[in-house]
């Protein structure tokens, strides 16, 4: 047997092996869920957060509504339903998103089955439920406008959003360090696209939104490149805007005085505030 057969098939049986290894475990390194410290519950004391238990098939999800900070004379504001990144808990991200609620717009965090206080298992399938009936309970809520609902997804949390788009009406989208798909991020892995379980197909949903799209994204991220960022961006059919800061995926936004100027700035444009 010649040698050059020889060596391209081990290359070929340790390529299978591989892929085989990511099929299997493509769950746990999308979900890290067992590796997440909680935040010190110190940081947590003084926030007004509301905790609202969701039931959906196969799991109770923990969620937390925070009230914005002044109420239109009708009682019935904006909100927002926030979904963080695959190696995040609610607890971690609470602070950074109470500018919201000085805009006067509520801010609903909702955990992924199976992190934090959550049972189940995480999936694309088992947490667009969860977000699914956190929607539901939100616009039902009699302090809410359900025609003013934005949603706002970082990392992971913008294939949540977006998967959440695909059955229940945004406002607006708020897309933060996302990707197109968790097929197109395989591919930098040189695992075949069919082989992904939870797709998350931001591209198709972005195309088909007709609402006004927020995509923001640092150009030196290595973890989801800029070109995701971009190509969301072209993908939008209206009032699309790209915040493009010169920052990585973990230190993005690098200003956080310049980058809620920005978010205001959209949400008005968007005419989710006045």
């Amino acid at each position: 047997m010649p040698v050059w057969v020889k060596y391209s098939g081990l290359a070929l049986l340790t390529y299978v092996v591989y892929c085989t290894l990511v099929f299997v475990l493509q769950r746990q390194m999308i979900f890290p869920r067992r590796h997440i410290g909680y935040a010190p519950v110190a940081l947590l004391d003084n926030l007004p957060i509301e905790k609202i238990w969701l039931n959906t098939a196969g799991a109770t999800v923990e969620s937390w509504y925070i009230r914005p900070t002044s109420s239109p004379a009708d009682g019935r504001g904006p909100a927002l339903i926030f979904a963080h990144g695959n190696a995040e808990r609610i607890d971690q991200c609470t602070g950074e998103l109470m500018p919201f609620t000085a805009l006067g717009i509520g801010v609903l965090l909702v955990e992924y089955p199976g992190y934090g206080q959550s049972t189940g298992t995480p999936s694309q399938k088992s947490i667009t439920a969860a977000f699914t009936a956190a929607y539901d309970m939100l616009a039902a809520r009699h302090d809410v406008d359900p025609s003013r609902i934005v949603f706002y997804g970082r990392s992971l949390g913008g294939g949540v959003v977006c998967a959440l788009a695909a059955k229940r009406s945004a406002a607006a989208l708020i897309l933060a360090s996302t990707f197109t798909s968790i097929r197109a991020m395989a591919s930098r892995y040189l695992v075949p696209g069919f082989m992904v379980r939870d797709p998350f197909d931001n591209l198709t949903v972005v195309r088909d939104f007709s609402g006004p799209v927020l995509v923001v994204h640092g150009r030196y991220d290595t973890i989801i490149p800029f070109h995701h960022g971009t190509t969301l961006q072209k993908a939008a059919r209206h009032a699309t805007l790209l915040l493009a800061y010169d920052c990585g995926h973990n230190d993005c936004p690098p200003n956080a005085d310049r980058f809620w100027r920005d978010i205001a700035d959209f949400l008005r444009e968007a005419g989710i505030i006045a």
